[in-house]
């Protein structure tokens, strides 16, 4: 069976492509799976929110389902915000693969976001 390609455009100007088989990328769904370890979550952005009010003012892009039923975070603390050419949460509703180290926030697969370079639009074809 051939292994579908993951076009990846990235944000901020970058653009990449590459060969990728379906087990390479998790889902947000079975990310949890995989704390621990680095991995490629991708999936739909349910809901971005930058939170402001709480403490380090972080950015959460919400996957694997509605909040607060997510199963998958990526998280921008507040002093990576001002690396992004964008308002993170405007991903909301989009496509998007996020690269990094899986970490376990309560029953919630996260990966912590320090650079643009880390977040990817998505297209599976």
């Amino acid at each position: 069976m051939m292994h579908p390609l993951l076009k990846i455009a990235g944000l901020a100007g970058l653009l990449a492509v590459l060969p990728a088989s379906a087990s390479e990328m998790i889902p947000p769904e079975t990310a949890v799976r995989h704390v621990g370890k680095d991995g490629l979550v991708c999936g739909l952005v349910e809901r971005g929110r930058y939170a402001e009010g709480s403490e380090g003012q972080p950015t959460f892009l919400h996957m694997g389902g509605a909040f607060p039923r997510h199963t998958f975070s990526a998280r921008i603390p507040g002093s990576a915000r001002g690396s992004f050419d964008f308002a993170p949460e405007s991903l909301q509703g989009k496509t998007i693969c996020v690269s990094g180290r899986i970490e376990r926030d309560a029953s919630r697969a996260e990966i912590e976001v320090r650079s643009p370079s880390a977040i990817k639009l998505a297209t599976i074809k």
